[in-house]
């Protein structure tokens, strides 16, 4: 007697198995986040020699960038989660349907947001910021406001490719921004020849130009491959825009929240926003790896969803959790070592070196906090749960993490140090809550 030979069942997925297709995509987001992230970096090391004062005022611009990159990155991640389900479903067509409906998306949120960082810089004398630090600001919060197209529209290029599995391609337009910027910054700030150049300004205008060049080449190829000669979708166009605002409410809500850290220590001097940039210029390049696997998570959970595959997406997040922590605790041990050889190379002010090696040491700690929260939102980002977390984190960092700032900078008189730790504190427990909101919406159905 013979018995019929049945196909053994598929096996269960693992964590294990999850971590090496997610720091493959992961690996050329980051790259592609860092390159972007270079640039203000570049700017620092470049803008440091002008001085005390100018250091200030990239910092005050910095931060209150944070607020409208944030706003913009929130709303193009609906496409990216969009388009992540269409490549899992197989849909070609309509990954590129959403491409084309996130890049007219795109040029709006950016110019919403670049009038928007117009109108603020008439806030700026009424939060108590230094006069002389004012005096020099605008031109350079001007350009970088103009910033905010370019790099919206690269936004929605990057988060389309990633989800398309093509994240080098993507990683590969953010660094012709980087290679271009350091020559533009260097004749644009310093001048060439008998011309002086632009100062501080100059750091600006190059960074425009860059991402410009940018995203011209990356049109390029977009149109070389066929992805741009699709039809409008006005029904993709509005799904995108409702999934987006509650994505782009809690993002600016945050991204909000940590500049507002920013004014805060605005506060205290141009000493202490000369050294929340140094720190924050360098801690930022470091971030790039949680943000990437926030990004990934999204996008493998997305796709996983649009597969119908819904035993792997608690494994992907737990694998995503796992690989941040231990490279966020690599990090902080890196920044307490060396913060103050950091501080040193950027600056030859003594005041500014001594509080941003001692600020090294706060925002470090802060780190493995952060990116612990940030994956937990790109796992729900990936199941597409935006409105529940957006009113948490909202909560979370206004009604607690920012009062508590205050309390510990200003009122019981730990400066700048107490304004990180107040803020660090409150972002803990929203690196708390995400996960465990995740892993009871994916619990097997009876």
């Amino acid at each position: 007697m013979f018995m019929t030979a049945h196909p053994a069942p598929p096996a269960s997925p693992t964590i294990r198995a999850e971590i090496a297709p997610l720091l493959k995509l992961a690996f050329p987001i980051v790259a592609g986040l860092g390159a972007s992230t270079l640039i203000g970096v570049v700017d620092t090391v470049m803008i440091a020699p002008l001085g005390t004062l100018p250091l200030a005022a990239a910092s005050l611009t910095t931060a209150t960038l944070i607020i409208f990159y944030s706003a913009i990155y929130g709303f193009v991640s609906a496409t990216g989660v969009e388009a992540a389900r269409r490549q899992g479903a197989g849909d070609v067509q309509g990954v590129a349907e959403t491409l084309w409906a996130g890049l007219r998306l795109a040029v709006i949120a950016g110019l919403v947001c670049a009038g928007l960082m117009l109108l603020g810089l008439f806030t700026l004398p009424l939060l108590n910021q230094p006069a002389n630090v004012l005096a020099i600001l605008t031109p350079y919060w001007l350009a970088m406001a103009g910033l905010l197209v370019p790099l919206a529209v690269l936004l929605v290029i990057s988060q389309v490719l990633n989800a398309m599995d093509r994240p080098w391609i993507a990683a590969g337009f953010a660094f012709v921004g980087v290679v271009v910027n350091v020559p533009m910054n260097y004749v644009f700030i310093w001048g060439i020849a008998d011309w002086s150049g632009f100062g501080l300004l100059g750091a600006g205008l190059a960074s425009i130009a860059s991402e410009t060049l940018a995203l011209l080449v990356a049109f390029v190829w977009l149109w070389r491959k066929g992805l741009l000669r699709r039809a409008d979708n006005k029904a993709l166009r509005h799904r995108l825009t409702w999934g987006g605002v509650p994505l782009a409410i809690g993002y600016t809500g945050e991204g909000a929240a940590y500049a507002l850290v920013g004014i805060m220590l605005g506060i205290f001097g141009a000493t202490a926003l000369a050294a929340n940039q140094i720190v924050q210029a360098v801690g930022g390049v470091l971030y790039m790896l949680p943000l990437g696997l926030a990004a990934a998570v999204a996008i493998r959970i997305g796709q996983a969803s649009g597969a119908s595959n819904p035993a792997r997406l608690r494994p992907i997040a737990v694998a995503a959790i796992g690989v941040v922590t231990l490279w966020m605790l690599a990090v902080t041990i890196a920044l307490i070592l060396s913060g103050g050889l950091l501080a040193d190379a950027l600056s030859d002010d003594p005041e500014v070196i001594a509080l941003a090696t001692a600020m090294f040491i706060i925002v470090a700690l802060i780190q493995v906090i952060d990116g612990a929260q940030s994956t937990g939102l790109g796992a729900l980002r990936g199941i597409m749960d935006f409105v529940w977390p957006t009113r948490f984190t909202l909560a979370c960092y206004w009604l607690f993490a920012l009062p508590l700032a205050a309390a510990l900078g200003f009122w019981a008189g730990f400066g700048p140090l107490g304004v990180w730790a107040g803020y660090g504190i409150g972002t803990a427990v929203v690196a708390v809550a995400l996960p465990i909101r995740f892993w009871r919406l994916t619990a097997p159905k009876p």
